[in-house]
């Protein structure tokens, strides 16, 4: 097994796990990316956004931010979440692009996808449709959507530059990349890097800021930018880091202020 096939493997079986919790009813698996890392998940929607939706949608938001609150979204657009996991940015994303417009969830996970398109039926929304797929290979036409959005997923990715290239491929000329993610500024310790638990807690998957401007730059993209939305300082990154087998105290200082939530921002040229 290469290590693209095993980071893949292990982020399909955390989620789909993570989502057969959610739907026994275990709260505690609502965490950033499945990795119990709450200073990234606390606290990114507004009480009257999570109010229209259904509890295990809520439940299920595993990102790192809430890019459907600062995506530029219109009635009529297509908008596609790469990583839809439990559904809440489709189901919202939905919402705003209606009347007119269609928004899909794209995920690798069965369980996800099952509990997606259960809480897509409680909405009550038809506006939307769920997808089986890999972000490096979206199963949707080229030039098919006005937006793109994800949430605390591209950092999970063994490829990025070969995700950055299907976003830009599904858009739209025109169209918009909007996107919540984790982001290192600087380097971070080789040890963390290294650890699979961290890869799908979020960080050590994570691109320096730079190389996401590089790669966001030569998959095609214009008007790039990244917008830090939160940095975690020395007691976040510690939770971060928890549970990894790291001496956290060490790390931590190391880490701290490093990792941050930001959104990353795109065009496709016209």
């Amino acid at each position: 097994m290469t290590d693209a096939e095993l980071i893949t493997k292990t982020v399909r079986e955390k989620y789909g796990a993570a989502a057969l919790k959610i739907v026994a009813g275990d709260s505690a698996a609502s965490a950033c990316c499945g990795g119990g890392c709450d200073p990234v998940s606390d606290n990114l929607y507004a009480p009257d956004q999570v109010a229209q939706l259904p509890e295990n949608a809520v439940l299920a938001s595993l990102g790192c931010g809430n890019p459907t609150a600062l995506a530029e979204l219109h009635p009529g657009d297509v908008v596609v979440d790469l990583g839809s996991g439990g559904g809440i940015d489709v189901l919202l994303s939905a919402r705003r692009v209606a009347p007119g417009g269609k928004a899909y969830g794209v995920d690798l996970t069965d369980e996800m996808l099952a509990l997606s398109r259960e809480n897509q039926r409680k909405a009550g929304l038809d506006n939307v449709e769920f997808l089986k797929g890999s972000i490096e290979a979206i199963p949707l036409p080229d030039a098919h959507a006005d937006v793109v959005i994800s949430n605390c997923v591209i950092n999970l990715s063994a490829d990025k530059r070969r995700v950055l290239a299907e976003a830009f491929r599904v858009l739209k000329p025109g169209g918009r990349f909007a996107v919540s993610d984790v982001v290192i500024r600087g380097e971070v310790p080789p040890a963390v890097r290294q650890s699979m638990e961290l890869w799908v807690g979020c960080v050590a998957g994570a691109l320096e800021e730079s190389e996401f401007r590089e790669l966001l730059t030569r998959a095609g993209f214009t008007d790039v930018d990244i917008e830090p939305t939160r940095i975690y300082a020395f007691e976040d990154a510690r939770a971060v880091l928890a549970g990894a087998g790291l001496d956290t105290d060490v790390i931590a200082r190391e880490v701290s202020g490093r990792i941050m939530g930001a959104f990353i921002r795109g065009r496709k040229p016209a």
